[in-house]
């Protein structure tokens, strides 16, 4: 395989599987130094310290665990759609906007916009099942 079936939409699964890993990084962002006694991040009992942690930091650990479901539909998706033959461009341009939205639902959760959050959530997974079906004739 070359980089020219390497697909748009490839490239956003690997875009989608970081986004978990941002999300931690946000939730342990300033605090990497910080002796764990001090409440810094203690990397010895890293999903107890999450789990303590409380507003925005609670918010992106909450936003991580959220990516990480969301992740396997939208891989199944694209996978699947791909082996249909949809339109590569609609694909493509799904699979995009799949992304973005998740990224814009991951800020609205740090920013504690819940409302909002729950709109960009409903319109991914939506966009989701476009994109299952886009390979449907």
């Amino acid at each position: 395989m070359t980089l020219e079936y390497f697909t748009i939409a490839y490239w956003c699964i690997l875009v989608a599987s970081l986004l978990p890993i941002i999300c931690a990084g946000i939730a342990k962002y300033g605090l990497m130094r910080t002796a764990p006694e001090k409440g810094g991040y203690d990397n010895n009992n890293p999903r107890s310290w999450l789990a303590s942690q409380t507003d925005w930091r609670a918010r992106a650990n909450a936003a991580q665990a959220n990516t990480f479901e969301a992740n396997p539909f939208f891989f199944a998706a694209v996978i699947i759609a791909q082996q249909l033959q949809a339109s590569q461009v609609l694909l493509n341009s799904l699979a995009v906007l799949y992304v973005a939205l998740r990224v814009v639902y991951i800020a609205l959760y740090v920013g504690n916009k819940a409302n909002a959050r729950s709109i960009i959530w409903a319109l991914s997974f939506f966009i989701n099942i476009g994109i299952l079906f886009s390979g449907f004739r």
